[in-house]
């Protein structure tokens, strides 16, 4: 069970693979349409700090960001939305759920 709950939607998003000026407006994207039980797991081949600051500032302790591996040649990390929620879930809506980026 993870901190907001257990997660039970994860989407692994291997950022390499994104162009890097469009990738933190992907990922911001991705992030804020996240639901309740979702999360988002990112691959990069750097720590991502500078996002982590970004998504703080802009999200504040909504943000949850958890190191699951740093380097030195691969960095993930766990992305949950504390206060964001679905059109459906139990407790209320927020926003919708936009198309996911394939």
């Amino acid at each position: 069970m993870g901190i907001a709950g257990p997660v039970i939607n994860e989407r692994v998003i291997d950022v390499r693979e994104i162009s890097p000026r469009v990738r933190h407006t992907v990922i911001f994207q991705l992030f804020e349409h996240l639901g309740e039980t979702d999360s988002l797991q990112l691959v990069a081949d750097h720590d991502p700090r500078p996002l982590r600051l970004q998504l703080e500032s802009k999200h504040g302790t909504n943000c949850h960001w958890t190191y699951l591996e740093e380097g030195p040649d691969v960095w993930r990390v766990r992305l949950r939305n504390r206060g964001r929620r679905r059109i459906g879930d139990r407790a209320g809506a927020s926003c919708a759920l936009v198309s996911r980026v394939r």
